[in-house]
């Protein structure tokens, strides 16, 4: 199943407003990721009041516990 992916973004650095990205499928809109300095957020599509926050640290923690990994390809050097 493709996602479509979204992204809100007026600068390249996180300021004052969060960067938006909003995630679909081909069944309609799973919700909307908020990324700011302080923490990351979710916000699902069927529940416009109530976000589930995390702090970056924690966001790391979640990831490294429950995240697939797969490996990185290096960059090319140039």
């Amino acid at each position: 199943m493709a996602h479509e992916v979204t992204l809100d973004i007026a600068t390249k650095f996180v300021l004052h407003k969060d960067v938006k990205i909003e995630v679909k499928t081909s069944e309609g809109k799973l919700g909307t990721v908020l990324i700011s300095k302080g923490n990351i957020e979710w916000l699902p599509a069927k529940n416009s009041v109530n976000k589930h926050r995390l702090s970056w640290t924690k966001f790391a923690e979640l990831m490294e516990d429950q995240g697939k990994q797969v490996r990185t390809r290096k960059k090319a050097e140039g």
